[in-house]
């Protein structure tokens, strides 16, 4: 029986396995400078305290902006975001400006951080502080965070669950794919 598989590129080989969500970035400055980008590659690395793992690339402002203030906010945009999510991730803020100005984005401070947070368009948001680790830092894109405070959109997330459904599909996550392609989670399978 001929087999359908191909080889995969080993630099696209991590996108075989990560359909976390694609999230929303925000970080600010000391002199309130604030920035917003995309980042496809995130995951919960513990539960108490919650702490998260999520690649910024060293090189972008988000990262400058990130290792200067020591926070940054998570805000996991819905479906209905997937046209800004892929703009703001197509271009860098030291190079546009603030991008939540230039795409006008409504964002509130998060409550224990300040970090600006969105929930227009937005299924939940983390404020999150940054875990020094200067090696790491130094090294390597991930960084790792201590989630100091959360919040859902109750239409699609209640009670730690998430509920997808017709009714609430501009609230899907979007799964980044490559090239501006994006996958909205929704087709939910049960388990006996």
């Amino acid at each position: 029986m001929p087999s359908h598989f191909q080889p995969v590129a080993l630099e696209h080989a991590s996108r075989l396995i990560n359909h976390g969500p694609t999230v929303l970035i925000t970080s600010i400055g000391a002199d309130g400078q604030r920035n917003v980008m995309a980042a496809a590659w995130s995951m919960p690395v513990e539960f108490t305290p919650p702490r998260i793992a999520i690649v910024i690339d060293k090189k972008t402002f988000t990262r400058e902006l990130v290792i200067a203030s020591g926070v940054f906010g998570i805000c996991i945009p819905g479906a209905g975001l997937v046209d800004l999510t892929h703009a703001v991730g197509s271009e860098s803020g030291s190079e546009v400006g603030d991008k939540f100005e230039r795409h006008r984005i409504d964002a509130r401070p998060g409550p224990v951080l300040g970090v600006p947070v969105i929930e227009a368009g937005c299924s939940a948001w983390l404020e999150c502080r940054l875990i020094s680790e200067p090696h790491a830092q130094d090294t390597y894109d991930t960084c790792f965070c201590e989630v100091v405070a959360a919040a859902a959109d109750a239409r699609i997330f209640s009670n730690g669950r998430w509920h997808v459904g017709p009714d609430n599909a501009a609230l899907h996550t979007i799964h980044h794919l490559g090239g501006g392609n994006f996958a909205r989670g929704g087709d939910v399978v049960k388990a006996r």
